[in-house]
C-alpha cells in the first residue's frame, strides 16, 4: 500500500510545532485536482503548460456544450498532471444564475484499498 503526501498550500505553520501543514493521501490528491482545475496554463513558473483552461470559460454563456467541453478540458488537464489516481469521472453542473460551475471530480487512489473518492467543489467567476 502506498501513502502520498503534500504540503499544504496555505503555508500556515502548526501553532505548536511550527511545522508546515501535511495532507496525505485523498486530501492531498483533493487539493491537487482544485490547483490543476484553477491554475491558469501559464500561471506556474517553470511548467506553461499546467492548469486547464476552465477559468476562461467562467465568463462565456453556460449551455450543454459549455459543460461539455469543461468536462472534458477537467479531465484532460487532471490525467495529465495527477498521476496518482484512476478511474476518473467527472460531473460539471452550470449555475448561470450565480455565475458559477459546480464541479464532482470521482477518482480511485493508485495502491491504495480506499474504495472510490468524490470531491466537490465550486468554481465562481471573479471581477
Amino acid at each position: 500500500s502506498r501513502s502520498f503526501k503534500d504540503i499544504s498550500l496555505s503555508f500556515k505553520p502548526h501553532p505548536v510545532t511550527g511545522d508546515l501543514p501535511v495532507l496525505k493521501n485523498e486530501r492531498a490528491i483533493n487539493a491537487s485536482i482544485k490547483n490543476i482545475v484553477q491554475t491558469i496554463p501559464g500561471e506556474k513558473f517553470f511548467n506553461d503548460l499546467f492548469g486547464s483552461e476552465v477559468r476562461s470559460q467562467l465568463f462565456e454563456q453556460f449551455d450543454v456544450t459549455t459543460t461539455i467541453v469543461l468536462k472534458q478540458q477537467i479531465i484532460e488537464a487532471i490525467e495529465r498532471f495527477e498521476p496518482r489516481i484512476d478511474n476518473l469521472s467527472v460531473e460539471v453542473s452550470a449555475r448561470p444564475d450565480r455565475n458559477e460551475l459546480g464541479i464532482t471530480v470521482s477518482y480511485r487512489i493508485v495502491g491504495q484499498e480506499f474504495p472510490s473518492q468524490t470531491y466537490s467543489f465550486i468554481l465562481e467567476a471573479t471581477r
